[in-house]
């Protein structure tokens, strides 16, 4: 006997058979052949690269790119990248796009931005900051930018790749050469 509700069918609970038994476990069979035809799919005779990364925090009156580049050496990076920076500055030193020249300032200044790679090989760091204001100005980070309370950033590195600076050809400076470690 069957209900007929809004054209849906319910069938009252079937008793198991046999049969249904069989084809209960054939379709576990079935699932779990699936499952494991997937799972050995992806395996790969690649080694994957790794990834890791350091948290650092700076303290008041260090120096902003020193201090990133004392870790880069000191850890031995190849190929980096920021991934996260927070915090604020008495004193920065920036030099500003198609300036031969940086310019600095004193007084209070959120970090707003900190971007670009990191290589024992050469760094290029871009940095947005903000005054009391708001007003906001960024370029390329220099030496000579001071913490004033924090600088909380993430550095994430990768072992696929080395990062070296050298001329091209394309422009006048030191560009970013990757090359990839072949995994």
């Amino acid at each position: 006997m069957s209900i007929l509700f809004e054209n849906l069918t319910v069938y009252p609970k079937a008793t198991h058979s046999k049969t249904t038994k069989i084809l209960t476990n054939i379709h576990w069979l079935l699932l779990v052949m699936t499952f494991l035809l997937f799972f050995l799919s992806c395996k790969s005779n690649h080694t994957m690269p790794n990834i890791s990364s350091y948290a650092i925090r700076l303290k008041p009156g260090q120096d902003l790119k020193e201090s990133i580049q004392q870790l880069v050496v000191q850890k031995n990076i190849k190929a980096g990248w920021i991934s996260t920076c927070a915090g604020s500055l008495t004193q920065y030193n920036i030099r500003f796009a198609n300036q031969p020249d940086s310019s600095s300032d004193k007084g209070h200044f959120e970090i707003v931005s900190l971007t670009g790679t990191v290589s024992v090989n050469g760094s290029h760091l871009h940095i947005s900051i903000s005054d009391s204001t708001g007003k906001t100005i960024g370029g390329h980070l220099m030496e000579g930018c001071k913490i004033y309370t924090t600088a909380e950033m993430v550095i994430l590195t990768t072992d696929q790749y080395e990062f070296k600076r050298e001329k091209d050809g394309t422009t006048p400076w030191d560009e970013l050469q990757i090359i990839d470690q072949k995994f």
